[in-house]
C-alpha cells in the first residue's frame, strides 16, 4: 500500500477527485437554479431534462466521486468497507451513474423527435412525457443496479476490511454483472448517441441545401432564418452534451472492456501496467462529465450565458451591500 501511494498517479486522483466535487457541485446547483428560476429560451420538456441531468450529475459526484472515491484515497477503511454498506455502495452509485447516462440518452432522442417529426413532437416532446420518462430512468436505473447487493461482500484480510466481489459468488453471475452494466452504461448508449446525432446533423445539412436553393429561385419569408437560428441552437445544444458525454467516457469504456475481458485478473494497484494508468485516466475524464454542463451551456448558450452573468452580478452587488452595511 506505501509503495502504491507513493506514484503518480495515485497522488494525482487523491488530489483531482475533490477539487472535481469542490467544482462541480456547486456549478451543478447553480445551473439547476438558473434553467429552474430563469428564462433560458428552452421548451418545457428541455429544461426538465437538463434539471434532471442535473441532479444525476450531482448524485454522482456525491455518491462516486465523494463518498467512494475521495474517502478511498484518504482513508485506509473507509466506512463502506463494512457491512451493510459494501453491498448497498455499488446500489446507489451504479444507479446514479446510469441514470446519468440514460438521461443523455433520452434527451437525445427527445431532441432528435422534436427536430426531425412535427407528428410524434406533439406527442413525446410535452412535460408530462419528460416528466414520466426521467422518473422511469432514475427508477429503472437503480432497479437495474439491486443485483449488485448479492455481488459484494466484506471481508478482513491483511489486517484490513475491504469491499470485494463475493467469493462464494458463482462466475457465471459475476460476468453476466459486469457485462450487463459495460452494455448499459457505455455501448448501447454511445451507439444511440452517435447514430441519432449523425441522423440530426444529416438532417440539419440537407435542410440547409434546401433552404439556399429556395432564396435563389422564390421569395422566402424572412421568418425562415429565424428558424433556423432557433433549429440550430438547439442542434448546437444536443450535440454538445451528448458528444461531450461521449468523447469524456470514451477512454473509460474502452479501458473497462479490456479489464472485465481478464475479469479483473490484472492487479490494479500495479501501476508499472499501462492499463492501469489508462483506466484511471479514463475514470477521471468520465466522471469529469459530471462537473462540466454547466461550462458548455455558458459556452454554447448566449441566453443561459446572460442569466448565468446577470446571477453574478446580483450576488456580487448583495456581498457589496452586505460589506458596506
Amino acid at each position: 500500500m506505501s509503495l502504491q501511494k507513493k506514484h503518480w498517479m495515485v497522488t494525482l486522483q487523491a488530489v483531482f477527485y475533490p477539487a472535481l466535487a469542490a467544482v462541480g457541485i456547486p456549478s451543478n446547483i447553480i445551473t439547476l437554479l438558473i434553467i429552474w428560476r430563469r428564462n433560458c429560451m428552452l421548451s418545457r420538456s428541455s429544461t426538465l431534462y437538463l434539471m434532471a441531468i442535473s441532479v444525476a450529475d450531482n448524485l454522482v459526484l456525491i455518491f462516486i466521486v465523494v463518498l467512494e472515491l475521495s474517502l478511498e484515497y484518504h482513508q485506509q477503511e473507509p466506512f463502506w468497507s463494512y457491512k451493510p454498506w459494501c453491498n448497498l455502495r455499488d446500489i446507489f452509485t451504479y444507479g446514479a451513474y446510469n441514470a446519468s447516462t440514460w438521461l443523455v440518452v433520452v434527451f437525445t432522442v427527445e431532441r432528435f423527435v422534436a427536430i426531425h417529426t412535427w407528428k410524434l413532437k406533439n406527442t413525446i416532446c410535452t412535460p408530462r412525457c419528460a416528466a414520466w420518462t426521467i422518473t422511469s430512468v432514475f427508477v429503472f436505473s437503480h432497479l437495474f443496479a439491486i443485483p449488485y447487493y448479492w455481488s459484494n461482500a466484506s471481508v478482513y484480510d491483511n489486517n484490513q476490511t475491504r469491499c470485494i466481489y463475493r467469493p462464494e459468488a458463482p462466475s457465471h453471475f459475476i460476468h453476466t454483472m459486469v457485462w450487463f452494466q459495460t452494455l448499459q452504461a457505455y455501448i448501447f448508449p454511445f451507439n444511440i448517441i452517435l447514430t441519432l446525432n449523425g441522423l440530426t446533423l444529416r438532417l440539419i445539412s440537407l435542410s440547409n441545401r434546401v433552404h439556399t436553393t429556395a432564396n435563389l429561385t422564390s421569395r422566402v419569408p424572412k421568418v425562415m432564418p429565424l428558424l433556423r437560428s432557433r433549429k440550430r441552437k438547439s442542434v448546437v445544444l444536443l450535440v454538445t452534451v451528448s458528444m461531450t458525454f461521449v468523447m469524456l467516457s470514451i477512454t473509460r469504456a474502452a479501458t473497462q472492456i479490456i479489464l472485465r475481458t481478464h475479469m479483473y485478473t490484472l492487479d490494479r494497484n500495479d501501476y508499472n501496467l499501462c492499463i492501469n494508468i489508462a483506466a484511471d485516466t479514463g475514470t477521471m475524464l468520465s466522471l469529469s462529465n459530471a462537473a462540466v454542463n454547466m461550462y458548455l451551456y455558458v459556452c454554447t448558450q448566449s441566453k443561459f450565458r446572460q442569466e448565468f452573468l446577470t446571477c453574478v452580478r446580483q450576488v456580487s452587488l448583495s456581498c457589496k451591500r452586505k460589506l458596506l452595511t
